[in-house]
């Protein structure tokens, strides 16, 4: 039988700097001591969430709404926080401060001393949302490995 620190080893092999363990460990605490359901359920819902709210953002990067762009990215950054999803709220929080034209420290100017302008905003949340697409596949990956692996046990 696997004792708790080997199960957390394993964890952390699988989930990586992806996922802060602690904050995942406090979700996976809810499950029942014979299955992982309650738990799967809230990650994969999380799974479904993310990616209507990445089609959401596209379009609104079409659109060139900023004020979508914050909104989107802000309600993105809670939902993986809460799962402990580091680099995926990381992200999103840049998605969110740009949309409200700051930059990711919350200042309106550049490093110029000039104010943070519609174009560049745009553009600055065009590379970080390619950026938390790709660090959503990963830490999904990540996390369907996981509970693959405890459906095998």
């Amino acid at each position: 039988m696997a004792t708790a620190d080997d199960q957390r080893s394993c964890k952390e092999d699988i989930l990586g700097d992806l996922v802060d363990v602690n904050t995942f460990d406090q979700i996976l605490e809810m499950d029942e001591p014979s299955d992982q359901e309650f738990s799967k359920s809230i990650v994969f819902g999380f799974f479904d969430q993310a990616e209507e709210t990445f089609i959401s953002m596209d379009e609104a990067l079409d659109s060139e709404n900023l004020q979508k762009l914050s909104e989107l990215g802000h309600f993105l950054k809670g939902s993986s926080a809460t799962l402990g999803l580091v680099k995926v709220r990381e992200g999103c929080e840049n998605i969110e401060r740009y949309g409200k034209m700051e930059d990711g420290d919350g200042n309106t100017e550049d490093g110029d001393g000039k104010e943070l302008d519609t174009d560049a905003c745009l553009k600055k949340i065009k590379v970080a949302l390619e950026d938390v697409k790709k660090q959503y596949q990963d830490v999904e990956r990540a996390l369907r490995k996981f509970y693959d692996d405890r459906d095998e046990a």
